[in-house]
Formats: structure tokens, C-alpha cells, sequence
């Protein structure tokens, strides 16, 4: 199966979730990764989603039938070679006195993961990366006990030199504070 990222601009209202992922359902596609979040541009919103999928042509199917929806400005589907893109994950790691250990250096310079809180009988730490660089450090530190572990949807940029106001009606659109 082949990962499709697409990324949807909309206008901010309420429903537009409701009304994007009611199109998946409706194909049978399961959303592997679902990030939203206001743009640059004040009122518009950016959905980045995240698929597998074996048929191209069923993905370009279903980007065209979420155009048709009013509040959507632009809709791009996109393969991972097309975008720059990154997650984040929090693990929470068990740290009992007498215990062995974490090694910061290689968790810092290695893994390229940060501490971000200390505590007596556990740290919280913060990796970005991929979805297989993250599993990579969750596999490293799982023998520490893993006490908590939660990941982010992919946020992702296209690589094509054209923007956001480049797809967008001819207006004046107002930057986001």
C-alpha cells in the first residue's frame, strides 16, 4: 500500500470535520493521521490527512469529491517524496531509583529526542521525526518501562514553490496574528 498525505484548506466554521471525514467513511478509507490547524491566513484552516491506500486513481477520486464541498478552498494529494513532513511523540519513562540509568547523551545525540520534564519516578521526553524514526526510539527506550507514549499526526509542507495564497479566490486575506 502506497501513503498518500492530503492536505485540505477550508474556511474556519463549524461541521467542515464532520463533512471531510463523512466522505472517507462513506469509501470505506481509514484516516491513519489526522492534524488541523489555522493557517497563516487568518479563517482558513489547514487539514493534513494521512492514508494508505493501494488504487491512485480511488485517492484522486476522493481529493476531487472533497473539492466539491463549499467551504473547501484547495485540496492537494501528495506522496511522501512531495513534502517535507515531521510528528511529534511524548514518552513518559519510568525512572525508579536504582534502576538503570537512561543514557541522555545517546537518547540527545543519537535519537535526536529532548527531556522535557524531570521527576523523582519518571521523565517525560519529546521526539520529532518520522512515523519510523519514532518507532525506531520508541524500540530503544521501551526497556526503560514505558509508561505513557502518545504521537501527533503528521504535519506536512509541500515541496512545490508555490503557496497557500497562490490556490486561494483573489481577496484579501488577512495573516493570523
Amino acid at each position: 500500500m502506497t501513503t498518500y498525505t492530503i492536505c485540505v484548506f477550508t474556511e474556519n466554521t463549524i461541521g467542515i470535520l464532520n463533512k471531510i471525514t463523512t466522505i472517507f467513511t462513506r469509501r470505506r478509507i481509514n484516516i491513519d493521521s489526522l492534524t488541523v490547524s489555522e493557517t497563516e491566513r487568518k479563517g482558513i484552516s489547514r487539514f493534513t490527512i494521512v492514508i494508505r491506500h493501494e488504487s491512485r486513481e480511488a485517492v484522486e477520486k476522493l481529493v476531487r469529491q472533497i473539492r466539491k464541498i463549499i467551504e473547501v478552498l484547495a485540496v492537494f494529494g501528495y506522496l511522501n517524496d512531495d513534502i517535507a513532513y515531521n510528528e511529534i511523540a511524548m514518552f513518559k519513562i519510568s525512572t525508579p531509583i536504582g534502576a538503570k540509568p537512561l543514557d541522555i547523551e545517546t537518547i540527545n545525540k543519537v535519537y535526536k529526542a529532548w527531556v522535557v520534564y524531570w521527576h523523582l519516578t519518571y521523565v517525560i521526553i519529546q521526539k520529532t521525526g518520522t512515523e519510523e524514526e519514532i518507532f525506531e526510539f520508541f524500540n530503544y527506550i521501551k526497556p526503560h518501562e514505558i509508561l505513557e507514549f502518545v504521537r501527533s499526526g503528521r504535519v506536512a509542507v509541500s515541496k512545490s514553490p508555490q503557496t497557500l495564497v497562490d490556490y486561494l479566490p483573489e481577496a484579501e486575506w488577512e495573516y493570523y496574528m
